[in-house]
């Protein structure tokens, strides 16, 4: 470490805590006075086509294609409490075009299809932007790009790597060198970036979601809230439907799409693939004009920067900074509580490396700070298959980068639910599984030697230590 980021460090420490004071403990997006009443729950007995579990992202949007593929098929869409309450409402809002949490992960994980699945996921950005106007969703969609920016010396030529791939497949990319990128945005810690031009918008989150809450209503779809589904039992014979009971009623539902994301499966073979993440973010005040001048940032761009321990900010309509990321905190069991939404040692942290990126905000303070799960694979992007028949359909292990590729997942699931093979049904990606991870106490151990081993490798020019290696070979991996 140099004098500099010493003094910085120091710095940033002093001014964490009180930045930290009276911030609250609620996600920004979903403290607000407008938040939609919810829908009843569901009592007694109804039947209908297509059951959607589920009103995170991946239902809202599998429910609303679904009727605007057939406006008169019966759709029923199912959730446990209230549209956008976990992970859809906890996010950073980045809506980004890639299906594959990136093209270097698309590249590692599906080399032969990878340049359809940026087709793909290009398409189904723009078909986001799309839905978005045609339905009049005031969530702040603004379509600025995504700026990825090296803070040590060896992720520079990471950023070289990832730029010819990504130019190779026809993204609108450009490679900045110290001194552009920190004309970008001014942080003293910035040493290169990368600019995809195009290929992510950032939004409101929960206002996306209750935007699609309203088109999915508006369109005729039965929307119960506060209606877990507790279990998912199929009738004999290949033409039976499926039951879906909730506390106080069912569904009998010739389809089901299931979208539960990191909440207990009903698919005891999710258990297998799936672990709970915790990630954690911080909210500032508005910005004074004099504040936002001093870190440019005049296009906005949604950021994250290059280390395996990662950070992503971004700007609110009011000038806010949205900063959260680094810490990816697994507890022992896959055990998801309410508790666990608030951590204070990670909000220190993330206040401490706030200041070192901006040391200029002296004096900011933070208005919210929150936490929430992310359904984590080992291979960092969605999966999906098939149960009961072929009469329930799943999506799952998003990653963290769910808020785009949610709509692709949605189109998936009616996809895999119809009667005959798709362009989407045909990928490789639909067709395969992640490794699944091993059974506590293992669990726990390699997600913590992986953190540990992650950590070290930041502070040794990106060098992957034996563990980090073999699990690259296995095609495993830890990320949020």
């Amino acid at each position: 470490m140099t004098t500099a980021q010493a003094a910085r460090a120091q710095a940033a420490r002093a001014q964490a805590a009180s930045a930290l004071a009276g911030a609250r403990p609620v996600s920004y997006w979903l403290d607000q006075p407008d938040v939609p009443a919810p829908q009843p729950p569901l009592a007694g007995h109804v039947t209908t086509e297509l059951a959607v579990v589920g009103g995170g992202f991946t239902g809202l949007w599998a429910a609303l294609q679904a009727k605007e593929a057939d406006p008169g098929r019966d759709v029923v869409l199912l959730e446990g409490r209230r549209v956008a309450w976990a992970g859809t409402g906890r996010n950073g809002g980045f809506c980004a075009a890639s299906l594959t949490h990136g093209v270097s992960n698309g590249q590692d994980r599906f080399p032969g299809e990878l340049a359809t699945l940026e087709r793909l996921g290009r398409q189904n950005l723009d078909e986001i932007e799309q839905a978005v106007a045609r339905y009049g969703i005031d969530c702040g969609f603004a379509r600025t790009g995504e700026l990825a920016v090296a803070t040590q010396p060896w992720q520079v030529e990471g950023l070289r790597e990832t730029a010819a791939i990504a130019s190779g497949l026809g993204s609108d990319v450009r490679l900045l060198d110290g001194d552009a990128v920190r004309a970008e945005v001014n942080s003293p810690t910035y040493l290169g970036g990368l600019w995809d031009m195009g290929g992510c918008a950032t939004v409101d989150p929960a206002r996306l979601a209750w935007g699609l809450r309203q088109a999915c209503l508006e369109a005729g779809v039965r929307l119960y809230e506060d209606s877990p589904v507790r279990s998912v039992t199929a009738a004999a014979g290949p033409a039976g439907g499926l039951t879906l009971r909730t506390p106080a009623g069912q569904v009998t539902a010739r389809r089901a799409a299931l979208a539960t994301g990191a909440l207990a499966p009903l698919l005891r073979r999710l258990r297998y693939y799936l672990i709970p993440v915790y990630d954690y973010v911080l909210m500032t005040e508005p910005l004074s004009a004099a504040q936002l001048a001093s870190i440019g940032w005049r296009h906005r761009q949604g950021i994250g920067d290059s280390a395996n321990q990662f950070h992503y900010y971004r700007l609110t309509g009011d000038n806010r900074i949205l900063w959260g990321g680094y810490d990816a905190i697994y507890y022992f069991g896959s055990k998801v509580a309410a508790a666990r939404d608030q951590r204070p040692a990670t909000f220190r942290k993330l206040a401490e490396q706030f200041f070192e990126t901006f040391p200029q905000l002296e004096g900011l303070r933070f208005s919210h700070q929150w936490g929430g799960v992310i359904d984590t694979c080992s291979r960092f992007c969605a999966f999906f298959g098939t149960a009961h028949q072929g009469r329930l359909a799943y999506a799952a292990g998003y990653t963290g980068l769910g808020v785009g590729a949610s709509r692709f997942g949605g189109r998936v699931l009616l996809d895999l639910l119809g009667d005959e093979p798709t362009e989407l049904t045909q990928l490789e990606m639909v067709r395969t599984k992640p490794i699944p991870f091993p059974p506590e106490p293992l669990r726990s151990a390699g997600v913590q030697l992986t953190r540990w081993s992650l950590a070290r490798a930041d502070t040794r020019d990106g060098r992957r230590n034996l563990w980090l290696r073999a699990l690259d070979r296995a095609g495993l991996g830890f990320d949020s």
